[in-house]
């Protein structure tokens, strides 16, 4: 039997091609989830996961995200005959005396968030979603929004969420006091680190948050807030200037970067796309930018992102709980619908009318300072080196923030057992042991440089134990130099990327000392030891089931060996391509290992600090 993913993908099938398609995959998404509507309409409740917060809130979730699909489906003049339920349910959900009422508002809390997609709705189909409603219920409605926005949002890309709140209020003329509005901003816009970039709050971190939030929102506000023109030129110059960095997050298939944290949310890492549409901000030629649109939402619609239902599941390219944040509900996945925001457009918009164009090509690797990342594009793939991105209070931080590399065609693996050394991944990472059981990874940075196309950093994965790593470009291939300066012996592993594993064991493994490569069903992947020591014993392994985010099942080429008390540098070349003629070549001619002095040279005299890093704390 062959999977067939039209039983788990609503979107499977669907062309994807016109603005029609795209408005019809809106209410195949939707549909699934009728049955678990509540009878008064204010709660969906999915399946029994839970997330750090209530179910009431949760279910709040379920109810509020679709309508980021739904909004800008009917602005642009497409049916939704569905209000009757969404009307139903505002009215109940906001009443403190129905039995299915959200429950009582609090600082920093998850109904905050998800108040956000309704105020968009007042904001832009009050004719659908306040009009109707009684005068009673505009008043329960309205003194549940005004409640909210009164308090004390998280600080990061939450204040955006008391902004769509009051776009909502405004627009269906509720007066409040519009002074915290500007506070939240402006406080906003003080996250800005140059380039179009922002950090998601007062963390050393930059992640999607920044395109299908902070930009996302930022454009919703161009569109839709009335004066402000200074602020929202600002925007619009940010993210004109954004869009030149940020399509080095997307590979020629359309697969976005999987990095940092949220990844359920899937598509939603598309959205910056069709929310410069929705701003009518050309920051690329329209048919670039319809052309990273399009090939996104294709890419995903031949996963198997649902489950047996059509229902979205928690996880990435399959359903999969090990990848999740504590906050991720089972409603959770549907800010993928953020996707649908130029929905609200005409169908003769400039960015409809467009021919789709392929990505651009770039032959030479791309340095994005800011993020602390080199982009290199490789066939079917783009690979991005990453120093200066960390954190430290997430399940599975390092993985998501703190891999020396990350891709957008072969994803990262979380690891599933941290007391199991020996059948740990480490792709993308090097992992470090004193006891051969327990391991610790790059997760937290002392100091993070970037110096042309190269990157270092300084780390401890113990307070006695110092590592500094270089990772340098070598188109296909990367290469990683590490200096590990320890008291005691340490056992080592380095992963390679980890690739798709056949059926039947029909790859076919190569390991010898200071090499280790997997030819697997579509792919190769290799690690070679460059190190000027002794070379490590290559292992073609066989990492925990479910742990990458793409691929349920993967292969991966280590290398392992032991460092000695005193300093030892490693060093290794890695790439991971497509299985054909191009990569077999590319295997016999691996990269030289770099001079360290040269590097330190460099890094001495052109070694700027990374700005996502560079934090007064």
């Amino acid at each position: 039997m062959i999977y067939d993913p039209s039983q788990s993908n609503p979107l499977f099938g669907n062309p994807l091609k016109s603005r029609d398609d795209v408005s019809e995959a809106v209410i195949d998404l939707f549909k699934p989830l009728l049955p678990y509507f509540s009878e008064g309409g204010a709660r969906v409740r999915l399946n029994a996961a839970a997330a750090i917060f209530d179910r009431a809130a949760a279910d709040l979730e379920g109810f509020a995200r679709p309508l980021w699909g739904i909004v800008p489906l009917v602005a642009g003049g497409g049916d939704f005959p569905y209000w009757d339920l969404y009307r139903r349910g505002l009215a109940n959900g906001s009443d403190p005396g129905h039995p299915e009422y959200w429950g009582d508002l609090a600082d920093r809390n998850q109904r905050l968030v998800e108040l956000a997609a309704i105020g968009f709705a007042l904001a832009l189909v009050p004719e659908h979603i306040w009009d109707p409603l009684s005068e009673i219920a505009r008043q329960t409605v309205a003194a549940y929004l005004l409640r909210a926005r009164d308090l004390e949002f998280v600080d990061n890309n939450w204040k955006f969420f008391r902004v769509l709140i009051d776009l909502g209020l405004e627009r269906v003329g509720i007066d409040f006091d519009r002074s915290k509005t500007r506070v939240y901003l402006n406080e906003l816009e003080a996250f800005d680190i140059g380039q179009g970039w922002y950090r998601d709050g007062p963390v050393r971190r930059v992640d999607h948050y920044i395109p299908f939030a902070m930009h996302f929102y930022g454009l919703i506000y161009t569109v839709l807030a009335k004066d402000d023109d200074a602020r929202k030129e600002r925007f619009r110059e940010r993210v004109r200037t954004f869009a030149a960095d940020i399509r080095h997050w997307f590979g020629p298939d359309g697969a976005a970067l999987a990095f940092g944290r949220s990844q359920t949310y899937r598509f939603a890492a598309g959205g910056l796309w069709g929310a410069l549409a929705f701003a009518d901000v050309e920051a690329l030629p329209w048919s670039e930018i319809k052309g990273y649109y399009m090939r996104h939402i294709r890419w995903w619609s031949k996963l198997p992102i649902a489950d047996r239902d059509g229902v979205l599941s928690i996880g990435y390219g399959y359903p999969n709980l090990l990848m999740s944040e504590s906050y991720n509900s089972a409603g959770s996945p549907y800010w993928a619908l953020k996707f649908f925001l130029p929905l609200a457009l005409p169908e003769n918009h400039p960015f409809w009318i467009a021919e789709e164009a392929s990505m651009p090509q770039f032959p030479e690797p791309v340095p994005l300072a800011q993020p602390g990342m080199v982009a290199m594009h490789t066939p079917g793939n783009v690979v991005v080196l990453s120093s200066g991105q960390q954190h430290d209070k997430m399940r599975g931080a390092n993985e998501k923030y703190s891999k020396f590399v990350y891709s957008t065609r072969y994803a990262f693996n979380i690891e599933a057992d941290d007391r199991n050394f020996s059948a740990a991944s480490f792709d993308g990472m090097l992992g470090l042991s004193d006891d051969g059981v327990h391991f610790r990874m790059r997760e937290t940075l002392e100091e993070a440089l970037i110096a042309e196309d190269r990157l270092y950093s300084r780390w401890r994965p113990w307070p006695d134990v110092t590592v500094e790593t270089w990772l340098l470009p070598a188109s296909p291939w990367h290469i990683r130099v590490h200096r590990v300066v320890t008291p005691r012996p340490l056992r080592t592993i380095e992963g390679g990327f980890a690739i798709e594993r056949a059926d039947f064991n029909r790859d076919r493994p190569e390991q010898s000392d200071g090499r280790a490569v997997w030819n697997g069903q579509s792919d190769i992947s290799a690690i070679i030891d460059l190190s000027p020591g002794p070379k490590r014993a290559g292992s073609a392994m066989t990492p925990i089931a479910n742990t990458n985010l793409i691929h349920a099942k993967t292969l991966l080429p280590q290398l392992q060996g032991e460092v000695t008390a005193g300093t030892t540098v490693l060093a290794a070349a890695v790439m991971a391509l497509p299985l054909d003629a191009y990569a077999a070549t590319v295997l016999d001619a691996p990269p030289a290992c770099p001079d360290l002095g040269e590097l330190e040279q460099l890094f001495r005299s052109k070694g700027s600090p990374i700005p996502a890093f560079k934090l007064e704390q």
